[in-house]
């Protein structure tokens, strides 16, 4: 591999994503030290640049960062490390330090389905009276029915050529085996492996 290209001050940006959704979690600097640190332990580290020390993320708080992979950009300057994410990313207790709208809009963008896991995933911690999610973790035959029922309904939208209805019902369907995947505790690690085998 192509030796890691540091800046003058001997740093490394470093983009970490949360493994199961590509959702940015944070933007933060390591250098060589906090780089070798990462893979000798399998957790983030990064160099403080204000207080000029290396730094366990989540040493204090507990919002510890697994790495899954580390990845070098096409000039080895830049690293993107995806993490299994404990707690909140964020010092502000937001999961993603990216939160502060600028310009545009995430909605219609794929940051939906991080956002749609955290409230699935919540009605499962804090069940709510009324809650439709609720209601299909408590009736798992209903859950079930849901998802064939949605996928066949993606089926039929196809046959009839109909935009509207195709993103309509493959949203239903989304939603439907999300809810599936968070009361099942599918790990998605091991979806997404046998994905990887299927690129051919």
């Amino acid at each position: 591999m192509e030796p890691l290209k540091y800046d003058e001050k001997g740093l490394i940006p470093v983009i970490v994503q949360d493994y199961r959704t590509n959702e940015v979690l944070m933007l933060a600097y390591a250098n060589a030290e906090a780089v070798q640190k990462m893979q000798d332990t399998g957790y983030t580290w990064f160099w403080s640049r204000s207080r000029r020390k290396l730094w366990h993320k989540g040493e204090e708080s507990g919002h510890v960062q697994k790495i899954r992979s580390i990845q070098a950009d096409c000039d080895s300057d830049t690293l993107l490390v995806r993490v299994e994410q404990t707690g909140a990313a964020c010092h502000t207790g937001a999961p993603s330090c990216f939160f502060r709208q600028v310009w545009g809009s995430p909605d219609g963008t794929a940051a939906v389905i991080p956002d749609l896991l955290r409230v699935i995933e919540d009605r499962k911690k804090n069940p709510e009276e009324g809650s439709y999610t609720c209601k299909l973790f408590d009736d798992e035959t209903k859950m079930c029915k849901k998802v064939v029922e949605e996928a066949a309904e993606v089926a039929l939208a196809v046959k009839d050529h109909a935009p509207d209805e195709e993103a309509s019902e493959l949203a239903d369907l989304i939603y439907h085996t999300l809810v599936v995947v968070v009361k099942e505790g599918i790990p998605l690690g091991r979806v997404y492996g046998e994905l990887a085998g299927r690129r051919h």
